[in-house]
């Protein structure tokens, strides 16, 4: 029940409004919508919600529920009280809204007036800020707010002291003849609701007249928020302003104008309202920084690039039908022996297929199966199985799920992933026990559909059938993923599960660009995608043509462009793509998917293979073992931490392990001789671990008697970066990581599929640390790259050179189109470029300005 009394003190009436939403409550002022912020919709509070039921918060008359079902209004003791669900929830159309009242309806205090999806609109809204506010406030005389936590329908989140006379708005002169517009068309896309509305009553306020909003036969006072969305005006409708009083030609020539306008696109922008000051900015953008999904496109996360259309095929694993007892034991374990062994074939054939399909080191993950095949655990418990009278279908079974729940159970995320491939491993083998299944017929221009797909699921797969791979499992670091991209094959992890329940045979188109499938996609939508595709092309073949040709902008400022390679096979095609060496070789592939760490002969072989391949003119910057957090190795006794990405991993772990940094810094020196090498160290936080670091390489070189060699760091975690300067006086060079610098820089683990699309080394606070990297390198003359993915973004390329990065190091299929794009830019219009990025919001934002500036 709601609450109506009198204030002790000035015998006015109140009224107490209870929580709407249960949540934490947020003033308006921080709300991030400068119609909220500035009270023009009204006064009142925000909460954040943690619950889906939006409750009366006392007891009122429903004036209005907002035909995109996000907002609704009451009237109570005169008072119009408006509750509006999230920011930009208007352009979900009521997507995820479920009203439960109509206008008219007499409520009480804590009864239903809608629910929502609070999952669905998170993903898909600005924000979930749940705004609470009183419209006209001119019949208010106090208002007193709580703060904390409320839960709904039961904690008081303000209470509101009514004036005692409410002076009515002065009559218009009787002589004073009513004056109306032409017909205005709204501007505003989405029509005026809440926002839109606020930012014309507060305009109207402004001046004396007495202004109505004339629609259909009906009007509205254009100086209440609540009367305007009664009204129920949408994007395109036509009105017409009518005023009385001295002022009402201003009046209307200012309100027509302000219609006519997208409202919504300013306030998105944090622009004031119509008529306030704007705070000084630079050369603010107008684009919109928000891209809410449109119905029936999926989001996920952009685990391999390419765009792909293709009908739906679900690719399911139906567990085999096996008896629990067995036969004759000697003969059950001769049969399980049988079918590792042929699963061990198997995977050799799918290792050769994947070199000569995509790349040999991509093929090692299957080198990590056949060691599952050798799990003492697993034969153990089910040779145990077998001899105790079970089938040998039906102990390997138990045996290979056992471990794989074990697993999966685990905190650390990347051993979690390895139950994935045991059940795998696990699953061939049962097939084989038990006889096998029909191999998978995927029809022709097929987007391949899972829960997961294992490494042998994608390998396996016809090349020459297949379009793209979505799954609701998964990461951009995931093995499939890695395996997608080695295939070309497009794919989304992470995707909205409702792709589940897509039929078998539909169209869909998916971006994996972008990480999103539409799964209802129109025939302009197919045909705005052939013609990407087709111009993708083109760039493409345009930019290998010129691919030999130096990176210098149009006005003849020179840029490096180098390569990042994983592998001892890719240094021979750095400089068939125009690359000017290799600006990050990451070392683990020598350490990965084996038992023993390599030694200094196995090492120093392969870096000089990747040397004499680029030849003396081109640098190879050899980055040293960078493993722990998101790669272990089984063979370094690394203790389980509870978050191992701030943990013991790169140089903090091998500078623990030193006789391993030391065959690795020997092995590179050695090989220093066959081209133009340098050394970086990763991970990098502090002076002291540079300085035990190069402390480490001076006594080896000395030992082994070789010249000096340029050695770096890398700049992947914020404090390196703030301190920059410091670390220039005695590093030679700066290579930015980006990924990592932006996952510790915003709190998010890049590898999780819910947070990886907010993840954006284009975030302006990203690009303040690249900016003072670079002012520290250049207080001492020394030079920086950028190694991390945001070296191969387009969008990217203007704001680093902007910056003032000397070199980008991107993959190696990316590095013609980073050359074409340098050398289509000027370094001054980069400079400006970057100076209003710095200045932005988000990276969004940052986007929209590259766009708008180098289309």
């Amino acid at each position: 029940m709601s609450e109506s009394t009198l204030a002790p003190t000035t015998g006015r009436a109140t009224l107490t409004l209870l929580a709407p939403v249960s949540g934490v409550i947020v003033p308006l002022e921080d709300v991030p919508d400068p119609v909220f912020a500035q009270r023009l919709a009204g006064d009142g509070l925000s909460i954040d919600p943690l619950g889906s039921e939006v409750l009366a918060p006392c007891d009122a008359v429903v004036r209005q529920v907002h035909r995109a079902s996000h907002a609704v209004t009451l009237e109570a003791s005169g008072l119009e009280i408006v509750i509006h669900v999230g920011l930009d929830t208007v352009l979900l159309q009521g997507a995820g809204f479920h009203p439960a009242v109509k206008a008219g309806q007499q409520v009480r205090a804590g009864d239903v007036l809608l629910r929502f999806d609070i999952d669905a609109v998170a993903r898909r809204a600005r924000s979930l800020l749940t705004e609470v506010v009183i419209s006209n406030m001119d019949r208010v005389a106090a208002l007193r707010p709580r703060s904390g936590m409320v839960v709904a329908g039961h904690d008081v989140l303000f209470e509101v002291e009514l004036k005692a006379d409410p002076s009515a708005p002065a009559a218009p002169a009787a002589a004073d003849s009513a004056i109306s517009s032409a017909p205005v068309v709204v501007g505003a896309r989405t029509g005026l609701h809440a926002r839109p509305a606020a930012v014309v009553a507060a305009a109207a306020r402004r001046f004396a007249a007495d202004l109505r909003l004339h629609k259909d036969g009906q009007e509205a006072n254009a100086r209440s928020v609540v009367s305007i969305m009664a009204l129920e005006v949408g994007g395109g409708d036509t009105l017409t302003v009518v005023g009385r009083g001295s002022d009402a030609a201003e009046a209307i020539q200012e309100l027509v104008a302000l219609l006519a306008t997208d409202l919504d696109a300013g306030a998105a922008h944090g622009k004031p309202a119509h008529g306030q000051p704007a705070p000084a900015r630079p050369a603010p953008v107008t684009l919109s920084t928000t891209e809410p999904v449109a119905e029936g496109v999926l989001r996920g996360v952009a685990a391999s690039p390419g765009l792909a259309i293709g009908q739906v095929f679900h690719l399911r694993h139906d567990d085999a039908v096996v008896e629990q007892r067995g036969a004759d034991p000697a003969q059950e374990q001769r049969a399980l022996e049988s079918a590792l062994s042929a699963a061990h074939v198997q995977l050799e054939g799918l290792r050769q297929h994947l070199t000569e399909e995509a790349d040999a080191d991509h093929a090692a993950i299957f080198a990590a199966h056949q060691e599952l095949l050798e799990d003492p655990e697993v034969l153990d418990r089910a040779a145990a199985q077998v001899r105790a009278g079970d089938s040998a279908a039906w102990a390997w079974r138990q045996a290979y799920t056992s471990q794989a729940d074990r697993l999966s159970a685990l905190s650390n995320a990347v051993m979690r992933g390895r139950a994935t491939d045991l059940r795998d491993v696990g699953r061939r083998v049962l097939q084989l026990l038990v006889g096998g299944s029909a191999p998978v017929d995927v029809p022709a221009d097929s987007i391949v559909v899972a829960e997961d797909l294992t490494p042998s699921d994608t390998a396996a797969l016809d090349r020459t059938k297949v379009r793209a791979l979505c799954t609701t499992m998964g990461s951009a670091t995931s093995h499939v993923a890695i395996l997608a991209r080695g295939l070309g094959l497009p794919a989304v992890a992470g995707v909205d599960p409702r792709i589940l329940a897509v039929p078998a045979g539909t169209r869909v188109v998916v971006d994996g660009d972008r990480g999103t499938v539409n799964t209802t996609p129109s025939a302009d939508d197919e045909s705005r995608l052939v013609a990407r595709q087709s111009l993708d092309s083109e760039r493409r073949e345009r930019d290998l043509a010129a691919a030999m040709e130096p990176a210098t902008t149009t006005d003849g400022h020179r840029v490096e462009v180098v390569a990042n390679i994983g592998a001892v096979s890719e240094g021979a095609r750095v400089a068939d793509v125009g690359g000017e060496g290799v600006g990050l070789l990451r070392s683990e592939f020598l350490f990965m998917d084996r038992r023993t760490a390599p030694d200094a002969d196995e090492q120093a072989k392969s870096y000089r293979i990747v040397a004499r391949a680029l030849g003396p003119e081109r640098i190879l910057v050899i980055r040293t073992l960078d493993v722990g957090g998101d790669k272990p190795l089984p063979y370094l006794d690394v203790a389980a931490e509870l978050n191992p990405f701030l943990g013991e991993r790169g140089v903090r772990l091998t500078l623990a392990r030193p006789e391993l940094f030391r065959t690795q810094v020997r092995a590179i020196l050695r090989a220093s001789a066959s081209g133009k090498v340098a050394m970086m160290f990763p991970m990098i936080a502090t002076l002291a671990e540079w300085r035990a670091a190069k402390a480490l390489v001076e006594r080896e070189r000395e030992a082994l008697g070789v010249a000096p060699i340029p050695v770096g760091i890398m700049v992947e975690i914020p404090a390196a970066a703030l301190i920059a300067e410091q670390f220039a006086r005695e590093a030679d060079f700066f290579s930015i990581g980006t990924n990592d610098l932006t996952q510790y820089t915003m709190a998010m683990d890049r590898t999780n599929p819910r947070l990886a699309p907010q993840v954006d080394a284009l975030h302006p606070s990203v690009l303040r640390l690249i900016e003072r990297t670079v002012a520290g390198a250049r207080a001492h003359g020394r030079w920086v790259g950028v190694c991390g993915a945001l070296a191969g973004d387009l969008h990217a390329v203007p704001i680093l050179i902007g910056l003032g990065v000397d070199e980008l190091s991107a993959d190696i299929p990316l590095v013609p189109a980073v050359k074409a794009r340098v050398r289509s830019l000027s370094l001054a219009e980069c400079q400006e470029t970057a100076r209003l990025a710095l200045e932005a919001g988000d990276g969004a934002e940052v986007r929209a300005i590259v766009t708008q500036r180098h289309s």
